[in-house]
């Protein structure tokens, strides 16, 4: 079997956030007539070390260019530095005539492009024009994606983000105690002191009976602040960053996630909530209201209304036969997720570029 030649740029599997998250997945099960190089295009760290790591990466891609059999290039882009160094990336596949494969997860990519000169917006433009496909999150970013870019439709490709459902989860039925799960970079974006705010207003009775842990980083400082007035350190734990192993063992332990972002793409951490079976309480913004249907599979609310915020919280609390029902669909729900269904859609997507070469890249 002649095997698919990927180069995967994108930033660092060591790196916090749901790019490196998605690409950790993606190079886990990533099937084996696919075989996949990683070159690191951005790590944290100083300007000076971000610079050196980029360069390294250019210095890299065009080696393996230049040296190996490449059929397909696929660069993993969010927004601000990371456009623009993947606009390099893709420049340099262009011109190495390679298929391109853009796959966009930026949760605020509108307000970035909206707020660069037309001249840099035009080139943006021409750049990831060039690619042969362009992934987006969801049908709302498609539809962005396409009219910014000025993209044709068969050029632009849905494909929600991945999740590695669980094969069995926790009986979660007689819960003493409602364990609340936020899970990301603590800070306004994410809606993290909404919710604690929302919290706040709850029945004494109802923060009794549950607890909030807040994991991730950001803003930890702000985010303690707040708890400390607002007198919830008993309910309420910001334990930072964690590890693959940590969220899980939480993601078991937790009866509700709740997300209530200002801006996203199609979040992992809440497609991996879902597929725990946990209810979840997000907002309607980017891909998540194509997942997540009200009173269904979870509960919507409006970014920023922290009173209704507070009263999804409130219902799922009391009332446990609504809160197992959601749960139970949410996991379900998750299912056509599933990363190995995934890969099914992208080895058809790689079989479908390599039969039509050059077709947008001219």
């Amino acid at each position: 079997m002649q095997k698919i030649k990927i180069i995967m740029l994108g930033p660092s599997l060591s790196q916090q956030g749901g790019v490196a998250n998605y690409e950790k997945l993606f190079l886990q099960y990533a099937p084996e007539q696919v075989q996949i190089s990683h070159i690191i295009t951005h790590q944290e760290g100083s300007i000076a070390a971000k610079i050196w790591v980029f360069l390294s990466g250019i210095f890299k891609f065009i080696g393996v260019l230049l040296t190996q059999e490449v059929d397909i290039v696929q660069l993993e882009i969010s927004q601000r530095g990371s456009a623009f160094r993947q606009a390099i990336m893709t420049f340099i596949a262009w011109i190495f005539r390679k298929p391109i494969i853009v796959h966009a997860h930026g949760s605020q990519f509108h307000e970035f492009y909206l707020g660069l000169s037309q001249w840099m917006q035009q080139l943006l433009s021409w750049i990831f024009g060039k690619c042969q496909r362009f992934i987006v999150l969801s049908a709302s970013w498609q539809e962005f994606y396409t009219n910014t870019f000025g993209l044709k439709p068969e050029q632009v490709v849905v494909l929600y983000n991945p999740v590695k459902v669980p094969s069995s989860v926790p009986h979660r039925a007689d819960a003493q105690k409602v364990n609340l799960l936020f899970l990301g970079r603590v800070g306004e974006r994410k809606g993290a002191f909404d919710l604690i705010r929302a919290f706040s207003l709850l029945p004494e009775q109802q923060k009794i009976k549950s607890s909030l842990i807040m994991a991730g980083d950001g803003d930890l400082e702000t985010a303690h602040n707040l708890v400390k007035t607002l007198n919830l350190e008993d309910y309420i734990k910001l334990p930072g960053w964690i590890g693959a192993e940590a969220r899980d063992i939480l993601l078991s332990q937790a009866n509700v996630f709740i997300l209530p972002s200002y801006n996203e793409g199609l979040p992992l951490a809440m497609l991996e909530a879902m597929a725990w079976e946990l209810p979840v309480i997000v907002t309607p913004v980017g891909g998540i209201s194509e997942i997540v249907i009200h009173g269904e599979n979870g509960l919507i609310v409006k970014p920023g209304n922290i009173e209704q915020l507070s009263n999804g919280i409130n219902s799922l609390i009391e009332n446990e036969n609504f809160r197992l029902s959601l749960g139970s669909q949410a996991r379900v729900s998750m299912i056509p997720l599933d990363i190995k269904k995934h890969w099914e859609s992208c080895l058809d997507l790689y079989n479908l570029v390599l039969n039509q070469k050059g077709k947008f890249s001219s």
